[in-house]
């Protein structure tokens, strides 16, 4: 006999302050849902939501938590593989980086090396850029794919990158919704849960996790970021994944641009061996833990599998063979990754160009100390790479390109910034005011930063 439970029960014992059982969580995720048509009020959800941001959750919970949305929708793949041996389904989550491109890069290179990559993606949330967006500057790219495409870009091409489907943890999207309306988007053990119950749900063996840290992160300082990290890792783990997380510097952007086509520019650049060395060096980073995890090969092994994959062009070749499964005319994807990529602008011959393009100049000489990259990312969001809320549409093309690195040696009168608008062809005062006051050059010479990654955890 099925267990009951009440609401009003479940709320009244998570606002004291007790541990809810797996049963308990296991239930009202049910009825979030409409399990059986049995649907709880949206007020009472919201009313445990609440009580959860204020009361916490412990692992424990948090894990019921995770393991009841993942069981709420799952992707079903083939049981035997047509490629005759069992696939190494991996993934990898950021928590979010001003000009982080490291998916674009990552998923292909890593399919490059064997590994079968369902990469579920978000939108742009806040003042970060969303893979979603990026991906659909390609014009004919095709995010929503059902589980019958996904299983067929696995074995066509070894990785995709999708949206979110209708079908995949629905308990997700309902916590969500009531989570952006009742103010409890913050709560650590909801982020939790939702970020991991997609991942799981993948049936994944192996997940990597890029939690940023910095003034243009969500987490502001390490210790935050340490202790979303090791939560995350933890509900992984939960639910039977290898999990490993990594805390990154997200002071400063990272590569070169911010917004979406010049994004996708700056991956296809790496992926002809030449892009940024910080995108580049991370992305080996994390493909490296990920064929470790998987016990593909030892670590320092996959870190140099995915720098060959990226330097002899086997990684762009997965690249464009995944722009055409997920719908790009394949002389589209063929000319998008047969440019020499020696420069950013060699995209516009086949994607949307920005009306104009303002240069601006550095006021002094010195020592580049610091780049403000949420100053950057709310200036990019601004000229419309972003967004402020669902309904605002993006346009692809804005955005900004740096010409200069944190420590980088400037004269007065360089150009360390171009900006891509629409609009009006000169930017306000105001605008170039605003990033201006986003460079910090100091007299003294400044060490450049060596790597991204701040720690590893376990």
């Amino acid at each position: 006999m099925a267990t009951s439970f009440c609401m009003p029960d479940i709320i009244k014992k998570k606002r004291d302050g007790n541990e809810l059982s797996s049963e308990e969580i296991k239930w009202v995720i049910d009825r979030a849902i409409g399990k059986d048509g049995e649907r709880c009020d949206d007020s009472q959800l919201g009313a445990l939501l609440m009580a959860i941001y204020l009361k916490n959750m412990s692992p424990s919970e948090t894990v019921s938590l995770t393991s009841a949305m993942t069981k709420s929708g799952e992707l079903e793949w083939p049981d035997s593989p047509p490629d005759s041996c069992k696939w190494k389904l991996v993934d990898k989550h950021s928590t979010g980086g001003v000009g982080d491109k490291i998916s674009l890069v990552l998923a292909p290179a890593l399919a490059a090396c064997g590994m079968k990559v369902p990469m579920i993606s978000g939108r742009g949330l806040a003042h970060t850029g969303g893979t979603l967006d990026k991906m659909e500057s390609i014009p004919g790219y095709n995010i929503y794919l059902d589980n019958d495409q996904m299983t067929e870009a696995l074995e066509t091409v070894g990785c995709c990158i999708v949206g979110q489907t209708q079908n995949l943890v629905p308990a997700d999207r309902k916590l969500y919704k009531t989570r952006d309306i009742t103010a409890t988007i913050e709560s650590f053990p909801l982020i939790v849960a939702s970020i991991i119950s997609k991942k799981a749900a993948e049936k994944i063996d192996a997940l990597i996790l890029d939690v940023k840290c910095g003034k243009a992160a969500f987490m502001k300082t390490i210790e935050e970021g340490r202790k979303l990290a090791k939560a995350l890792v933890n509900a992984s783990a939960g639910q039977g994944i290898k999990t490993r997380a990594f805390l990154t510097n997200m002071d400063c952007p990272i590569g070169n641009t911010i917004g979406n086509a010049l994004e996708v520019a700056e991956s296809l650049q790496c992926l002809h061996g030449h892009g940024p060395a910080d995108v580049v060096d991370l992305v080996c980073d994390l493909g490296g833990n990920l064929l470790d995890l998987t016990d593909t090969m030892p670590l320092e092994t996959g870190r140099e599998a995915i720098r060959i994959a990226i330097n002899d062009g086997s990684a762009l070749k997965k690249f464009r063979l995944m722009l055409i499964q997920q719908g790009v005319e394949e002389p589209l994807a063929t000319s998008l990754c047969n440019i020499g990529m020696d420069d950013v602008d060699e995209v516009w011959a086949c994607l949307k160009k920005a009306a104009y393009t303002t240069d601006v100049k550095v006021e002094k000489a010195g020592y580049v100390a610091a780049i403000d990259g949420y100053e950057l990312a709310i200036i990019s969001r601004n000229l419309g790479a972003g967004r402020t809320k669902d309904s605002d549409k993006i346009d692809h093309a804005v955005g900004i390109r740096l010409f200069v690195k944190h420590g980088s040696k400037v004269n007065k009168g360089d150009v360390w910034l171009g900006v891509y608008h629409s609009g009006e062809q000169s930017l306000p005062t105001s605008t170039i005011d605003a990033i201006n006051n986003s460079l910090t050059i100091q007299d003294t010479e400044v060490q450049p930063m060596t790597t991204r990654v701040i720690e590893k955890v376990d």
